[in-house]
């Protein structure tokens, strides 16, 4: 889900993706301080996110230099790529606000962000034919051994069950939008990044707006102005910023550093969650963690050896 940006030079991309994934890491806690402070329900923030995250992009496209004219898409190829994008993002955002709420910050973030790189290499490999190879298999074995050590062997006060079923969820509509772009990019076209994304936070909010209006669109709170401002910090920091930074990076980085450096946003999690809110992390949880983020660094590790394999090939057969 990325777009080109001519001339961005590789350090500052680097710097652009270490700032995202920090910001994607406090989504999580500001969910964490707006439960504890109000009645909104994970669907309901998920709404507002989407609205704020619209106008907020929808600004930013307004004020984009108009960009040199180019193929357009086909009508029904971008028909798919802003709906599956939209109905993927919904699914992604609203289940992990759900488990944060359930099982807790550090633990939600983990299992979603830990599981989704697997189930996207997985998912590449039944529906794409991509190879996981050695490195991948070891990576894909790691990752349902960690969420194996979390289930079983943390606190029940600390790891619900519920919270990590809906994580798993939320990592499935990560993995889903992935996958849809990789495989809608198999000839080497891509959409513009920036206008589906804003799209996509359009059709999750008409999409929530029935089931948030029931859970209850105004939170009922005592805090205000708290409230407000983190809503408005939800919308803009982790999210119309964090996805720009993410796009921009991106472009000019090899994916499999940057799976490694979106490591930073369960990390920066799990010590909000620590040292802000006050999560007790269990040895299990901590060992399930660190196998997580090991097989997701797996998998980086796994691609980056494919690449360059690949590279060498291409070089011979010249």
């Amino acid at each position: 889900m990325s777009h080109p940006v001519p001339g961005l030079p590789v350090g500052r991309s680097l710097v652009y993706l270490v700032v995202a994934g920090i910001a994607w890491g406090t989504a999580g806690a500001a969910a964490s301080l707006l439960f504890l402070i109000s009645d909104l329900g994970p669907l309901a923030l998920s709404f507002w996110r989407c609205v704020g995250g619209l106008v907020l992009l929808a600004g930013a496209l307004a004020l984009r230099p108009r960009r040199p004219r180019t193929v357009p898409e086909p009508r029904r190829r971008r028909l798919l790529r802003i709906l599956g994008t939209g109905i993927g993002l919904t699914v992604f955002q609203s289940a992990y606000f759900a488990a944060v709420g359930s099982t807790g910050l550090a633990v939600g973030t983990v299992v979603t962000l830990g599981a989704g790189p697997v189930l996207i290499a997985v998912g590449a490999r039944l529906t794409m034919g991509e190879r996981l190879g050695r490195g991948g298999l070891v990576a894909v074995v790691g990752a349902i051994t960690g969420l194996a050590v979390l289930v079983l062997g943390g606190e029940p006060a600390e790891v619900r069950p519920a919270g990590l079923l809906l994580a798993l969820l939320s990592a499935a509509g990560y993995a889903a939008i992935t996958l849809l772009t990789r495989w809608l990019g198999r000839d080497g076209a891509a959409g513009d990044s920036l206008s589906t994304s804003a799209w996509a936070f359009g059709i999750g909010a008409v999409g929530l707006l029935p089931m948030a209006a029931a859970e209850g669109l105004v939170p009922h709170t005592a805090e205000t102005g708290h409230v407000l401002w983190l809503l408005v910090y939800v919308a803009a920091v982790p999210t119309a910023l964090a996805y720009a930074l993410y796009f921009a990076g991106a472009a000019a980085v090899r994916s499999a550093t940057v799976s490694v450096i979106m490591l930073l946003e369960p990390v920066s999690a799990a010590v909000i969650a620590v040292t802000v809110l006050g999560e007790r992390l269990t040895s299990a949880t901590v060992l399930g963690t660190l196998l997580l983020l090991a097989a997701v660094a797996g998998l980086a590790v796994a691609e980056t050896r494919g690449a360059a394999a690949a590279r060498r090939r291409a070089a011979v057969v010249a």
